[in-house]
């Protein structure tokens, strides 16, 4: 597998924890008192643009050719990173 592979594969994994997480998330915003539930509601929506966003990089990625892949990836890396500081926000705000 090569550099480019590996990468896209890590992501993907990474994707895929991140649904779990809003899962999770969700399920705790339906056991919150209503106006707690909305306002964490809205940290979801945000989240699930975010991730939105991610996975089309992620599809961006994939469908980049070798020459342009490369600099692709640092898109990519900066909407990796994002999402995961939306997480880390939004998992303090569900505590």
């Amino acid at each position: 597998m090569n550099e480019r592979q590996a990468y896209i594969e890590k992501m993907k994994a990474k994707l895929d924890e991140w649904n779990a997480d809003i899962d999770k998330l969700e399920a705790r915003s339906r056991e919150a008192e209503a106006d707690t539930r909305i306002r964490l509601q809205q940290h979801l929506d945000e989240l699930r643009a975010t991730r939105e966003d991610a996975a089309r990089r992620l599809r961006e990625l994939q469908d980049a050719g070798s020459d342009a892949w490369e600099s692709m990836r640092e898109g990519a890396e900066s909407a990796w990173e994002e999402m995961a500081k939306a997480f880390r926000e939004a998992s303090s705000r569900f505590k």
